[in-house]
C-alpha cells in the first residue's frame, strides 16, 4: 500500500509540474512571441487570458462529469488533448492560431489538474489527505522556479517554439503513465448536492482568492516583458528572476504550514495578505534597482503564496462538510483572477506602462486583505 501510494504521488506530482510549466512559461516568453508576430505585449497577454477563461469555465464541468464517469478516463483524454494543443502552439503560423491553441490547452488542463487533486483526495488515507494534497500541489508551484526558467533558457538556444514541442513530448509519455496508474482506481461517486448549503457564502469566500490572483498575475503575466523592456534583461536574466520568484513561492507555501500550526489559519492568512501589499509597493519602488529586483521578487512570491496556502487551509477549516465543493470553486476563482489579471495588466501597460503594474497589484491586494478580515 505504501509503495502504491508513493507511485500515485510521484505521477500526480510530475503531471502537475508539467501543467504548471505550461502555464507559467508563457510569461517570460512574451517578448519573443510578441516580436515574432509583431504584436504588443498587451495583446500577447491574450494567450494567458484564453487559457484561463477556458479553464475557469470548463473545470467545474469536468469535475462533475468525472464524479459520474470516473476520473482516469478524463485525465488521460486531457493529456492527449494537451499534447495536441502544445504541438499546435509550436506550429502556429499566426497569432490568431496561437490564441486558439492556448484555448485548447486551457480545456485540456481543466480536465487534468482538478481531477488529479480529486483522485489523490479519493485514494489518500483520511489522516494523511492534507499531506498528500500538499505534496502534489508543490509540483505545480515547483514549475515556477524550475519549469518556467528551464523553458526560458531553452528558448535562448533553440527558440520559443521548441519549448512547447518539448512540453508536448513529455505530455505524450505522461498520458500513457497516467492511464496505467489510475485505471485500477475504483471511482467513488459523489452524492453531494453542489448547491447544498449557503452557495453565496461560499462564493463570497472564494472571491478573496480571485482578487488575490489579480494582485499576483496582473504583474506576473507581464513580468518577462517588463524586465525585458524596462530593465533590458536578457533571456538568462529573466530566467533567473523567475527562478527567484518560484523559489519564494514554494518556500512560502511550505513554510505557511508550520506557521498555521502555531498561530492558526485565520491569523496567518490575514497577516500574509497584508504583507503582500507592502511587498508589491516595494517592487514598484525598486523595480529598476538592478540586482535588488531579484530579492523583491522572492519576497513578493514568499508572502503571496504563503497567503494563498494559508487561505486554502482556512477554507478547509471553515467548510469541513463541503471541502470538495469549496476547493473546486476556489480553483475556478483562481483562474478567474488570472484571467482578469491578464486583462487588467494589458490595459495598464497600454495606458500607463509596465512600471504602474506593481502599484495596481498592491491596490487589489489591499482589497483581498480587507475582504478576508470581514469573514467570520
Amino acid at each position: 500500500m505504501y509503495q502504491t501510494g508513493r507511485v500515485h504521488l510521484i505521477v500526480g506530482w510530475i503531471t502537475l509540474f508539467l501543467m504548471g510549466t505550461d502555464l507559467f512559461v508563457v510569461s517570460p516568453l512574451f517578448p519573443f512571441i510578441s516580436e515574432e508576430y509583431g504584436v504588443p505585449s498587451a495583446i500577447a497577454g491574450w494567450m494567458v487570458t484564453g487559457f484561463a477563461v477556458t479553464y475557469a469555465i470548463t473545470a467545474p464541468f469536468f469535475g462533475w462529469l468525472s464524479d459520474k464517469k470516473g476520473r482516469s478516463f478524463f485525465i488521460t483524454l486531457g493529456l492527449f488533448l494537451f499534447v495536441i494543443s502544445n504541438v499546435l502552439t509550436g506550429l502556429a503560423p499566426s497569432f490568431s492560431w496561437l490564441i486558439i491553441s492556448r484555448v485548447f490547452a486551457g480545456l485540456s488542463v481543466a480536465s487534468i489538474t482538478p481531477l488529479i487533486y480529486a483522485i489523490i483526495g479519493d485514494i489518500a488515507p483520511p489522516n494523511r489527505r492534507g499531506i498528500w494534497l500538499s505534496i502534489v500541489v508543490s509540483g505545480h508551484l515547483m514549475a515556477l522556479w524550475a519549469g518556467a526558467p528551464l523553458g526560458t533558457l531553452l528558448q535562448h538556444f533553440v527558440g520559443w517554439r521548441s519549448v512547447f514541442f518539448g512540453i508536448a513530448t513529455i505530455g505524450a509519455a505522461l498520458a500513457i503513465v497516467n492511464f496505467k496508474t489510475w485505471r485500477a482506481i475504483h471511482q467513488k461517486h459523489s452524492t453531494i448536492n453542489f448547491v447544498q448549503g449557503n452557495l453565496f457564502r461560499i462564493l463570497g469566500s472564494v472571491s478573496v482568492t480571485a482578487i488575490w490572483a489579480i494582485s499576483m498575475y496582473t504583474l506576473y503575466v507581464y513580468l518577462g516583458a517588463a524586465l525585458y523592456y524596462e530593465n533590458k534583461f536578457s533571456s538568462p536574466d529573466i530566467a533567473l528572476a523567475v527562478t527567484f520568484y518560484g523559489i519564494g513561492a514554494v518556500l512560502g507555501s511550505l513554510s505557511s504550514g508550520q506557521l498555521i500550526n502555531k498561530f492558526g489559519e485565520s491569523m496567518i492568512s490575514k497577516v500574509t495578505l497584508g504583507l503582500l501589499t507592502i511587498s508589491l509597493i516595494s517592487i514598484g519602488i525598486f523595480f529598476s534597482s538592478g540586482d535588488w529586483i531579484y530579492f523583491f521578487l522572492f519576497m513578493w512570491a514568499l508572502v503571496g503564496y504563503a497567503g494563498f496556502t494559508s487561505y486554502q487551509a482556512r477554507l478547509a477549516a471553515e467548510y469541513p462538510d463541503k471541502r470538495g465543493i469549496v476547493m473546486a470553486w476556489n480553483n475556478t476563482a483562481l483562474y478567474i483572477g488570472i484571467t482578469l489579471g491578464s486583462m487588467i495588466g494589458g490595459y495598464v501597460i497600454t495606458n500607463w506602462g509596465y512600471l504602474m503594474l506593481p502599484y495596481i497589484c498592491a491596490g487589489t491586494a489591499t482589497i483581498s486583505f480587507f475582504l478576508s478580515t470581514l469573514k467570520n
